[in-house]
């Protein structure tokens, strides 16, 4: 089905629409809404129709904002209009459009730049129950929405006092049990039975935590919609993982409000309010590629402040892949500085009148200022730093600033490494020093970019030395996704790169020649054997196996899995890999899913779905947290 030629739709229309229909008509809407994709067509004035049969016409007139934001502007000309099947399911059929921003006062400078992401697509979920949450949406640095924005983010986070989270108001608890309630019961449908019906139920209710403050409760489930949506289309790229981490972040976050236990950030306003940030100065680090599944492109210069801060400059817009490869050498739009992308990642700039918001997010207000200043290279302060922090300490550290909401992502990590070889689909090094062996994974494997060339180039090296600075994998064991490398100071076997590049070579930019190594190479990667993976040889394939299949297939998936010899073969392996407390979840998982009961006649009912969902969570938390421990010892 292609929804390319229908505009994005509210969440809050497509729940009203849905809400208005019968019994009846509800069982037919998702048949209704794969039909709609092929038969829609371009309208006058903007407008987008779509016929069903020769009398009846729907038609989507979108606002400025090019979406359908007020339930005025679909309009359907059968009998039983607006209340009709062929409405809703046409709304159905189109994307979701992100929530419109709130603004604030004393906002209104920066809150109202042209191109600004939604901060609904942008915010971090909830905290997670207890400390072990993380933020999905696995979109690079940048990746959000079109336009130019800067963000900055703590290398290390300084010990601070953690305010007490606010009591929720009785309707922020009101919207947060209503929420709740829409994923449980989302979560025991599943993906098969995951609707359009069930999705407007959660948009809903998602809806509700917006009005109610709870804007990254909802921007949460926006997120589980748009993800059961693409697994149902099976579109590609779409993974099962990136669905199940969407739900637990939902959950959790959800719960944690319900408990108290969430942060003060959990109940932040929908537009972040900026503040007068004075002077900046900011060294080049890296570009990075950006390329979304929804058709932006754009590229994400990576930058460092002396004290070490991380900042990122974006330039994000609709494109593709052929934005994506001319963003690399596109101006900077930032307070009239005559560089582009390409020369910031190796030069520097000096902001006066900075705009910092509360999550270190730098605005390009009116004021702002920037002047192009000389670069830092890797070998001088405070770049030097990045690779002569203890690589352990930096990797705990970029995994802590994901578990928690607020925070940008991962910072860098970079580090010294020696190229040992390939392996499958990655290159073995080994951490100069007496470090761990890592695996280097291609950072953005699109063929048109030079990501994988580049790799297969360094493959065919062993034994060169080299400065990598790249992104932590935190779902994989000691793994790095390198953006950059350059020559490491005062090895003979190392890069030797042009002296324009100024000492490093951006991966998804930058084509490794055979002359930037200190020897002929063997003309094909050299095959070494595949490092031990803890994470991998783990039981807990078997509890992520059986998360994703209640995903999937909803409650019932889960109790057929678990039942006869099935349930042995869950528990029996964890409990001998000294995974007792695994075991147990997933016990309790598998007989609440199971669980059938029946009223006083002996006639039987449908089981509660938040008991379900409560078991699901503990389990996927439990997981969570200890994948994380055994990807932080992988550093080790």
């Amino acid at each position: 089905m292609s929804t390319t030629a229908l505009p994005p739709v509210a969440p809050e229309v497509l729940a009203e629409a849905v809400e208005h229909l019968t019994a009846r008509l509800r069982k037919k809407l998702d048949a209704a809404v794969a039909e709609c994709g092929d038969r829609a067509g371009a309208g006058p004035d903007g407008a987008v129709e779509v016929r069903f049969g020769e009398d009846t016409l729907v038609t989507l007139r979108p606002g400025p904002s090019g979406a359908v934001t007020d339930p005025g502007q679909a309009v359907c000309t059968c009998l039983l209009a607006p209340r009709c099947l062929h409405r809703a399911a046409v709304l159905g059929a189109a994307p979701l459009a992100d929530a419109a921003p709130v603004p604030e006062a004393g906002e209104a400078e920066e809150a109202g730049e042209a191109g600004r992401p939604s901060p609904a697509a942008e915010a971090p979920p909830p905290a997670a129950v207890a400390d072990a949450e993380s933020p999905a949406e696995p979109v690079a640095s940048g990746a959000g929405a079109p336009g130019h924005t800067v963000t900055s983010r703590p290398a290390a986070p300084a010990p601070a006092v953690v305010p007490a989270p606010a009591p929720l108001t009785p309707a922020q608890a009101a919207a947060a049990s209503a929420l709740w309630g829409a994923a449980a019961e989302a979560l025991a449908a599943g993906v098969g039975a995951g609707g359009t019906v069930v999705q407007a139920e959660l948009l809903r209710a998602a809806h509700s935590a917006r009005l109610a403050g709870l804007v990254r409760a909802e921007a949460a489930a926006l997120r589980v919609v748009r993800g059961l949506r693409t697994a149902r289309e099976q579109a590609r790229g779409q993974r099962l993982a990136d669905l199940t981490a969407a739900f637990r972040e939902l959950l959790a976050g959800v719960a944690a409000l319900s408990s108290g236990a969430a942060g003060p950030g959990a109940t932040a306003s929908a537009r972040r309010a900026y503040g007068q940030g004075g002077s900046l100065r900011v060294y080049g680090l890296c570009r990075e590629p950006v390329l979304s599944a929804t058709g932006y492109g754009g590229v994400t210069t990576h930058l460092l402040t002396p004290d070490g801060d991380f900042h990122t400059l974006s330039d994000v817009r609709p494109g593709g892949i052929a934005r994506t490869r001319g963003a690399g050498t596109a101006s900077v739009a930032l307070g009239g500085a005559v560089l582009d992308h390409a020369g910031l990642a190796r030069g520097g700039l000096l902001i006066a009148g900075a705009t910092v918001s509360p999550d270190g997010r730098l605005g390009s207000g009116r004021g702002v200022r920037a002047t192009p200043v000389r670069g830092a290279a890797w070998s001088e302060e405070p770049v030097a730093a990045l690779f002569a922090r203890p690589v352990r300490e930096a990797v705990a550290s970029a995994l802590d600033a994901a578990e928690r909401p607020g925070e940008a992502g991962p910072a860098l990590l970079g580090c010294d490494v020696e190229v040992l070889g390939a392996a499958e689909d990655h290159l073995v090094a080994r951490l100069l020093g007496g470090g761990p062996v890592v695996r280097l994974r291609v950072a953005h494997p699109h063929p048109e970019l030079p990501h994988t060339a580049n790799l297969r180039r360094i493959g065919e090296h062993p034994g060169v030395v080299l400065r990598v600075l790249g992104l932590l994998d935190p779902d994989r064991a000691a793994t790095l996704r390198p953006l950059a490398v350059g020559p490491v100071p005062d090895a003979p076997d190392s890069l030797r790169l042009p002296e324009e590049w100024r000492g490093r070579a951006d991966l998804g930019y930058d084509r490794l020649q055979g002359d930037h190594f200190p020897r002929a190479g063997s003309g094909a990667p050299v095959l070494v054997p595949t490092v031990p993976d803890p994470l991998a040889d783990a039981p807990l394939w078997r509890v992520r196996r059986l998360l994703e299949t209640g995903v999937a297939g909803g409650r019932r998936a889960v109790a057929e899995a678990s039942r006869g010899a099935d349930r042995a073969s869950l528990t029996v392996p964890l409990r001998r890999a000294g995974l007792p407390g695994a075991a147990e979840l997933v016990e309790a998982l598998t007989a609440e899913a199971d669980r059938r009961p029946r009223d006083s006649f002996g006639r039987l009912e449908d089981a509660s779905s938040d008991a379900y969902a409560r078991a699901w969570l503990a389990s996927a938390h439990h997981l969570h947290a200890a994948e994380r421990s055994l990807v932080t010892a992988s550093w080790s």
